[in-house]
């Protein structure tokens, strides 16, 4: 707003109109003066020998036909973030906004309100954080955010490996609720909160098929973090990160992960998990673990009936020069049958007496060329151990090998 001392001399005709415009855009830039704009494009190239039709089990955002044997577009993200800085009541806040064929995975955007799965623009988080000066400070979160738990992340770029984990495929994507965390000292941080569900759509109360039960169907979130300090030696920096996640999830529908839908109750749904990222001592050289277990949530090729999965995953990452790091996974999954594929017998039948049975081991190459660029290939090998004899698509086989070449820029 321009100064009303301002706006008088200016009518009086005793000071010129740029004057005026000075100061709206001084009004203006100060308001934006703590807010940054970051964000990335992500691409691709992949290929999958000997699969032209083929759907891959269990990925994410890398294993279905409009993403195999081709140049792909995944995401381009827009963040407007103004952090909280070390005031004792200090405010701030975050929106992530999520454009192109990945956001859909979000489903927080629909038509006439009700989530869907099919759009291109989808708010991947959106809050106003506070600080609270008690103790050594309380920060809360209020709006959507991102799930406490997992390894590996929405944003490819920031996870060791392209594509996701088995172990992501099972965990919540975010949450709409409210998120406080502490510090208890250097070592020890701890979070907690309550949200509208285990997942879903923006606002999207969980209820069964009435709405006079949502006030009681809420979402409980909860971890903490320990960080080795400097007098474990070599150990010091590592860091070992337990949460859950336990409340009504709203039942899943096919390819969709995350269970979209209109907030109507599946099933009590509750998510642990344990990772560890550990410090070697050697330079560049790291270990990571990672553990998921989930119990009743919602899977992509089954809707009702009690269920459970499980996945384990171990990261090896070394930074073997200045523009060279090479990363590594290996993994073992295991649900009931619609976990991550429908379980049909040799002759392709449906065949519900076996679990999901699945193992990958992927390797990753990340080599700086660009400036803010990350260039990446991957090898990525799936097998399916479970005994069904279908994995890749309709051609009854067993193993899947995709090649990728990912770019990325970030600003």
């Amino acid at each position: 707003m321009i100064n009303k001392w301002t706006l008088a001399l200016a009518s009086a005709g005793l000071i010129s109109p740029a004057v005026l415009q000075a100061e709206e855009q001084h009004q203006v830039l100060t308001a934006l003066s703590q807010t940054t704009l970051s964000g990335y494009v992500d691409t691709s190239a992949i290929w999958s020998p000997g699969s032209p039709n083929g759907i891959i089990w269990g990925r994410t955002f890398d294993g279905t036909p409009d993403k195999l044997d081709g140049f792909n577009l995944h995401a381009v993200k827009l963040v407007l973030e103004k952090p909280l800085d070390e005031g004792q009541w200090s405010a701030g806040y975050k929106a992530d906004l999520v454009f192109g064929p990945d956001a859909n995975y979000y489903s927080t955007v629909g038509n006439g309100g009700v989530p869907d799965g099919s759009s291109d623009f989808n708010v991947k988080q959106a809050y106003v954080a506070l600080r609270a000066p008690i103790g050594n400070g309380l920060d809360i979160k209020l709006g959507v955010f991102d799930t406490l738990i997992g390894y590996e992340v929405f944003e490819s770029v920031n996870n060791p490996n392209f594509s996701r984990s088995y172990g992501y495929f099972i965990e919540p994507t975010h949450h709409t609720g409210v998120l406080l965390s502490y510090h208890i000292n250097d070592m020890i941080s701890v979070s907690g909160g309550v949200a509208n569900g285990w997942t879903g759509g923006i606002n999207d109360k969980i209820h069964n098929g009435t709405t006079d039960d949502a006030e009681s169907r809420k979402a409980f979130l909860g971890s903490v973090t320990i960080t080795l300090p400097e007098a474990t030696g070599v150990l010091a920096g590592s860091s070992i990160y337990a949460g859950i996640v336990y409340g009504d999830s709203t039942a899943g529908v096919t390819g969709s992960p995350a269970g979209t839908g209109s907030g109507i109750d599946g099933k009590e749904t509750t998510s642990t998990y344990v990772g560890a990222t550990i410090n070697t001592g050697l330079t560049g050289l790291s270990f990571g673990g990672a553990f998921d277990y989930r119990e009743n949530g919602p899977r992509a090729y089954a809707v009702n009936g009690d269920n459970f999965a499980w996945t384990a995953a171990l990261y090896a990452s070394y930074q073997a020069t200045e523009k060279i790091k090479l990363n590594a996974r290996g993994e073992y999954a295991k649900g009931s049958v619609g976990t991550w594929y429908p379980g049909v017998d040799g002759n392709g039948n449906p065949n519900g007496a076996n679990n999901n049975e699945l193992g990958a081991i992927t390797f990753t190459v990340d080599y700086s060329l660009w400036a803010n660029v990350v260039t990446r290939g991957e090898v990525r090998w799936d097998h399916n151990m479970g005994g069904d004899q279908i994995y890749h698509g309709s051609d009854l086989d067993n193993d899947a090998l995709t090649l990728t070449a990912n770019f990325i820029y970030k600003f």
